[in-house]
C-alpha cells in the first residue's frame, strides 16, 4: 500500500478520535444496539480477557501499537508501574486522547510516538512484550506491519492482540464491506480464523487463538531462541 493509503487511515481516526470510545466502548444506549447490529455483541468485556495475558507484575518493555486512545489499556498500564511502556500510533488525534487520559490517571511510565507501524524506529528484540488491540483490521500494510512486531520483540516474548476477522459472522462481514472499508476506517485483506491460526503458528512457537463474534483475541511467545519460524500475517 502507498503513504496514500497511511494518510487516509490517520486523517480518518484523527476525524473519529472524540467519538472513539462511545463508539468502541458501547458507552451510551445507541452505541450498545449499534455494536450488537454490527458486531453481535452488545460490549467489549474480550478486551479484558487479552489484557490478562499481560501480568500485574510485569516490568519489562512494551510497545503498545496502536494505542488508539488507551481507552482499554489505562487501568491494566496502572497496574504495571514498573513497566517500560511505549505507545504508538498512526493518529495523532488518538495519541493526543490517550496522553490526556494517562496524564489524568496519573500514569508516568509511558513514552508516546507518532509513526508508522509498517516501518517502526526500534532496534530488533527491543521489547519484552507486544500488544496491537483493535488495529490489524486497519493497517494498510499488514505483511510489513507483522514482520515489524515480530523483528521489535525479544526472543521468548510475548505477543498478545485482537482484531476483526472474516468469515465468523455474515452480517458483521457485510457492514465491514459495505460501510467500514468505503469509509476508510478498515484495510483489506482480511484473514479468517484459520488463516490467523495458522499464520501465528507458522510465526511463533506458542500460539493461541480465539474469538467473540468477528473479532479474534490472541496470545502467541516468540521463538526462544530467536530462530525465526517463517510465516507472515
Amino acid at each position: 500500500m502507498s503513504n496514500t493509503s497511511n494518510k487516509r487511515i490517520r486523517a480518518q481516526y484523527d476525524k473519529l478520535s472524540d467519538r472513539y470510545d462511545n463508539l468502541l466502548a458501547a458507552q451510551s444506549r445507541w452505541s450498545k444496539l449499534a455494536c450488537k447490529i454490527v458486531w453481535g455483541f452488545p460490549d467489549t468485556s474480550y478486551t479484558e480477557r487479552l489484557l490478562t495475558y499481560l501480568p500485574d507484575d510485569f516490568g519489562g518493555s512494551l510497545l503498545d501499537v496502536p494505542v488508539g486512545t488507551g481507552l482499554f489499556t489505562c487501568g491494566k498500564y496502572l497496574r504495571i508501574p514498573n513497566a517500560r511502556i511505549t505507545c504508538l500510533d498512526y493518529s495523532e488525534g488518538m495519541l493526543n486522547t490517550a496522553k490526556e487520559r494517562f496524564s489524568a490517571a496519573g500514569i508516568r511510565n509511558v513514552v508516546f510516538m507518532q509513526g508508522d507501524i509498517g516501518g517502526l524506529p526500534f532496534e530488533d528484540a527491543s521489547f519484552d512484550a507486544v500488544l496491537s488491540m483493535n488495529g490489524f483490521h486497519a493497517f494498510p500494510r499488514k505483511d510489513a506491519a507483522a514482520g515489524e512486531l515480530y523483528r521489535v520483540l525479544k526472543p521468548g516474548g510475548l505477543f498478545i492482540g485482537c482484531f476483526y476477522i472474516k468469515g465468523e459472522t455474515r452480517r458483521t462481514d457485510w457492514f465491514i464491506r459495505r460501510i467500514y472499508v468505503p469509509g476508510g476506517w478498515f484495510t483489506p485483506p482480511f484473514m479468517t480464523k484459520r488463516e490467523l491460526t495458522d499464520r501465528l503458528k507458522s510465526m511463533y512457537s506458542e500460539a493461541e487463538v480465539w474469538n467473540v463474534g468477528s473479532i479474534a483475541g490472541f496470545r502467541c511467545v516468540k521463538q526462544p531462541t530467536g530462530i525465526h519460524m517463517k510465516g507472515k500475517v
